[in-house]
């Protein structure tokens, strides 16, 4: 899948700052056979992009002497001003392979945890891969749904993984890992509130000896 983005090639007599306060983005095209160029693009396609392909999927820019197919490779952003103030892409080659990493997503109701039986620790939340950009999966699915008993895990290796992909992840590293649920008894929660109670009475008993002290 590969998602269109418009860009222009920056006026390099216009400012990062003037870019910005007019809802643009200043940003870099660089890569193996890419010489680097400084592009602007619209801050809102950019977010609605970004959300949409992450750092996963092929881009294509358009609106440049050619088109050129990337991969969102960094985001500079002002967490004051809640924006995105740079970004870059880099420019892959066709036909040649690229590692990169690939989001995890998980899908499906585990019966352990619907049945509190156990909780689900999610370990990993991407995976390194090595693949031609045809073949670059916008995500992998992690199936809860196997997930029946305690200590049961998902190992990198039960992945599901597309033809053409290679994995570079240790396939014995976990993914999700089954661990027992903690249960309080009823007397370990009656000990609980004694506890406070206790400590609400002390704290009142101590009002009242000093209001006694004021008095005297």
């Amino acid at each position: 899948m590969t998602i269109t983005l418009a860009v222009t090639e920056r006026d390099k007599k216009t400012t990062t700052d003037s870019l910005r306060a007019n809802g643009k983005v200043p940003a870099v095209v660089y890569g193996p056979k890419q010489e680097p160029i400084s592009i602007a693009l619209e801050a809102a396609a950019f977010d609605k992009v970004r959300k949409e392909a992450g750092e996963s999927t092929l881009v294509e820019l358009s609106g440049l002497s050619k088109s050129i197919e990337v991969l969102i490779k960094g985001v500079d952003f002002n967490p004051l001003k809640q924006q995105v103030v740079h970004v870059d892409f880099y420019a892959v080659e066709k036909g040649k392979a690229i590692t990169t990493h690939i989001k995890l997503e998980f899908i499906g109701e585990a019966p352990v945890e619907e049945s509190k039986v156990g909780v689900l620790n999610k370990v990993l939340h991407e995976i390194e891969v090595t693949c031609k950009p045809v073949d670059l999966p916008n995500h992998i699915d992690v199936d809860l749904s196997t997930l029946v008993g305690l200590e049961d895990k998902i190992l990198v290796k039960d992945l599901v993984i597309p033809s053409g992909v290679t994995v570079d992840t240790e396939g014995e590293d976990p993914i999700v890992v089954v661990s027992a649920a903690r249960v309080t008894t009823e007397d370990e929660d009656a000990a609980t509130e004694a506890v406070d109670m206790d400590s609400i009475e002390v704290e009142q008993k101590g009002k009242v000896e000093e209001g006694e002290a004021e008095e005297k």
